[in-house]
């Protein structure tokens, strides 16, 4: 027993180290798209009708984020310990009973405990939660019995104060600018042309007037310039495959009419800037005046920009009549919008479906700084 009890104990160096790594890189994931995380808040305080709260889901965010980094740098660097085995526990069980109403019922397809970095399905992200939690018993029960070596409260203070401090501008550079990595779909270099579809393929049955035997073929491949055979047999039937069209997004543009011109847009040959704003009404109004100015100068060198927002009805009306926003505008879903560019307005420079350059409305290129970004990539 004795034996068995040491074996533990020694165990319980790696447990911390590794429910810290865990935790660190949880937050840091998060932390390089706070924005995104945010979505994510809003869409558990809505399932769960705490609306009032919805206005402050940055904050929340940037609340949970935060916290979650600090108890993994506990963890990892052995700082305050105690308080950070206690609060992880607790943050654990509060997040575990709400993973596993989501995974009952389905109300987030994806909770983004680990951003949009790795994936989980929400029954995943449960019982990696159960693990955690086993984890940080063992953890809490063994640093009971085994006293380990700790710095000077002054000094483990001041550590977490500095790599606090340094989290939370990281966080605020990411949130002010795009995620320095981008895990979504839109990614600066990514082709975003879809493939070429296949072409339907027909297919027809024909039976023998005598014995009944049914044969299929793939039209036109069948013998019908042999008259004999075709005395021999009749049509029965005549069936069509077609192939699923595949797409490396899910975002469909509209116009004002209700016409799809994603294609023409996210696929254009030449160089095509992308205005993204899923709300016009929240958009920063600095950046829009920036688009402006950017929109007229592209004018003048025959380089189309378009508008793509979720905006609908008098809002849309009311923007454009006080935008000097002259550009072409289409409608989007707000969710695939949000997708697209962390930033409202965002903006994305495309060039025959590859995604070139994007820009936060802080970092907006000016005039003729945007010229040395019109360079083809087949030249």
């Amino acid at each position: 027993m004795r034996k068995t009890k040491d074996i533990f104990l020694r165990l319980v160096p790696f447990i911390r180290i590794f429910l810290g790594l865990v935790f660190i890189f949880s937050s840091v994931v998060k932390g390089i798209d706070p924005l995104g995380t945010s979505y994510r808040v809003e869409d558990y305080l809505l399932v769960y009708g705490w609306t009032a709260l919805v206005p402050y889901a940055l904050w929340l965010s940037f609340l949970v984020i935060f916290s979650e980094f600090l108890i993994g740098f506990g963890f990892l660097f052995n700082v305050f310990i105690r308080t950070a085995a206690r609060a992880m526990l607790i943050m654990l069980v509060f997040f575990t009973v709400v993973t596993f109403l989501d995974a009952l019922y389905n109300m987030v397809p994806d909770c983004g405990c680990f951003g949009d970095a790795v994936k989980l399905t929400n029954w995943q992200t449960f019982y990696k939660n159960i693990v955690l939690i086993i984890f940080n018993v063992f953890f809490l029960w063994g640093s009971r019995l085994k006293n380990g070596k700790h710095a000077k409260p002054l000094l483990q203070a001041a550590l977490l104060v500095l790599f606090g401090s340094l989290f939370l501008g990281f966080m605020s550079f990411n949130l002010n600018h795009l995620p320095v990595v981008d895990f979504r779909n839109w990614k600066t270099g990514r082709d975003m042309t879809s493939p070429v579809q296949q072409k339907a393929k027909t297919y027809i049955t024909f039976q023998n007037r005598k014995s009944g035997e049914k044969k299929e073929f793939l039209f036109p491949d069948y013998p019908w310039k042999d008259t004999a055979w075709v005395a021999r047999w009749e049509f029965v039937s005549r069936r069509v495959v077609k192939h699923p069209e595949v797409k490396k997004y899910n975002l469909i543009i509209e116009d004002s009419l209700g016409n799809d011109v994603t294609k023409a847009i996210i696929e254009n040959p030449g160089y095509q800037f992308v205005l993204v704003s899923f709300d016009v009404k929240l958009a920063d109004a600095k950046g829009m005046q920036k688009a402006a100015l950017l929109a007229r100068f592209l004018k003048k060198k025959s380089i189309s920009m378009v508008l793509i927002t979720a905006t609908e009805g008098s809002a849309m009306a009311q923007f454009e009549k006080q935008s000097d926003l002259n550009i072409p505008v289409f409608r989007a879903d707000e969710t695939d919008l949000k997708a697209m560019i962390r930033s409202n307005p965002g903006l994305l420079l495309l060039h025959h479906g590859v995604v070139l350059k994007k820009w936060h409305y802080h970092d907006f290129p000016v005039g003729k700084e945007v010229e040395k970004y019109l360079i083809s990539p087949a030249q």
